[in-house]
């Protein structure tokens, strides 16, 4: 008897590996829209006001100029500031960052300069510009060092209009916390890293150009424990058969 005469022919072992895989695929599908419906549930949750606000560390934002204030183009600026403000939160008044400069711990100051906007926002107007904002605007064209291309953006060309200003960062809302989503979202997310399931679901979603073996390192599963035990050096171990 031929196998073309059969009402359900005999798939081939490729054809049912190439089953299993689609199927697996259509769950971790099904599984990372799940997670983006949690991530989007708990993002909408309401705010809930604290009885006692409180203070966590600093934050750092630009406002107009004192003698810009009473000037005619004063609330001009002043919408042009709401679309292209920046703010930055650091846990100390004085915004200084730790860095080493030959061989030596050093604090400087951390640099803080207004909105950039790239090209592909300027064409579509994501920040809803008007034709006299535009025109506050210079276009830049610069060298990216580590993708190592050419990038177009347009800067604001007068910033001395604007100064930074400091002030205390006051919590006085929370989110609410909804236990149901936690639960599932932190089951899914446990799932995902213990059985590496990143790397599969980012080239489902957005494609196999983006590489990770740069920042997923060794998976968890294949981690030898033994292998990251510090170890003594021949010096040391002298010395402590001495002590």
């Amino acid at each position: 008897m031929y196998t073309q005469e059969w009402l359900c022919p005999i798939k081939t072992a490729r054809q049912k590996k190439r089953l299993v895989r689609a199927n697996r695929d259509k769950k971790l599908m099904r599984l990372e829209k799940r997670r983006l419906d949690l991530w989007k549930q708990r993002r909408l949750l309401p705010l809930e006001p604290l009885k006692h606000p409180y203070q966590r560390g600093w934050k750092r934002f630009f406002v107009l100029h004192e003698d810009l204030r009473y000037d005619a183009k004063a609330l001009f600026y002043e919408t042009l500031l709401s679309k292209i403000n920046t703010v930055e939160y650091h846990y100390d008044k004085t915004f200084k960052q730790r860095k080493r400069r030959k061989r030596r711990y050093q604090y400087t100051s951390k640099s803080q300069i207004l909105q950039e906007i790239s090209a592909y926002s300027w064409d579509i107007n994501r920040l809803e510009l008007t034709d006299e904002e535009k025109a506050c605007f210079s276009c830049v064209d610069t060298y990216h060092v580590e993708t190592k291309c050419r990038v177009i953006k347009y800067v604001f060309s007068e910033p001395w209009r604007y100064r930074l200003k400091i002030a205390p960062h006051m919590i006085t809302h929370v989110q609410v916390l909804d236990i149901a989503i936690e639960r599932e979202l932190a089951y899914i997310e446990d799932h995902v890293t213990n059985h590496n399931l990143g790397p599969r679901i980012n080239t489902l979603t957005h494609g196999a150009g983006y590489s990770w073996k740069r920042w997923s390192g060794e998976r968890i599963r294949y981690i030898n424990k033994i292998k990251n035990i510090p170890r003594y050096s021949p010096k040391e171990t002298y010395l402590a058969l001495d002590a």
